[in-house]
């Protein structure tokens, strides 16, 4: 419980909460991203 209570009331337990929230948006952007890219160029005839 100490662990939960350090996590969303001290500053360092809110920046790991900001790197974690940020880390899970750059997957979904990044595979989003590569999805996107592969798309377009299967349009356009290359491999």
């Amino acid at each position: 419980m100490k662990a939960l209570v350090d996590l969303f009331s001290t500053d360092y337990g809110l920046f790991s909460i900001a790197g974690i929230i940020f880390m899970i948006y750059m997957s979904y952007w990044f595979y989003s991203f590569f999805q996107r890219k592969m798309a377009e160029s299967e349009a356009a005839g290359e491999k």
